[in-house]
């Protein structure tokens, strides 16, 4: 896979996207299951940003091999790949309770309440865990980038030269 585009690491730039698209998934596969409203018109839009997520999930992952590659390994890289591969399991689950929700929807009142439960209950997993596990991935993504970088002073002295 390719690792730069214009000379440009394209790890961050897929992360970015990412970091967009799981956490609107996850909102939108929550509204769908617990806001009957929602779900008329937006049980579609939920399963597409799951989709999308599906795809960009792997693309991160792969993406940020290459970088490590590139930068070295260390431990704060080492942790953030850790639980960067713990992401796609909950992204999974949640395709599949949008795609349930979806399919529910669409059959409308011939649905039985202990598969809307059980329904309920696989977006609950996947919306609480895609989010916990986006915070962590983050946090020690921004860890392992900016760590010896932000209390540094800039060189030349202090501040912007204002």
């Amino acid at each position: 896979m390719f690792d730069t585009i214009f000379g440009l690491p394209v790890h961050p730039l897929i992360v970015h996207a990412t970091v967009v698209f799981v956490p609107a998934a996850a909102v939108a596969v929550a509204l769908a299951a617990f806001w009957p409203r929602f779900r008329r018109h937006g049980a579609i839009a939920a399963l597409a940003l799951s989709v999308v997520a599906l795809v960009l999930v792997p693309l991160s992952t792969q993406s940020g091999e290459s970088l490590e590659h590139r930068v070295g390994e260390s431990a704060l890289v080492e942790r953030h790949a850790e639980l960067a591969d713990g992401l796609l399991p909950f992204v999974i689950v949640l395709v599949v309770a949008a795609a349930a929700i979806w399919w529910l929807q669409r059959r409308g009142a011939q649905v039985r309440v202990p598969l809307t439960a059980a329904v309920a209950v696989l977006a609950v997993i996947g919306v609480v865990g895609t989010s916990v596990q986006i915070v962590r991935i983050g946090h020690s993504g921004a860890k392992a980038a900016w760590s010896g970088v932000a209390n540094t002073p800039p060189s030349g002295g202090e501040g912007d030269g204002d």
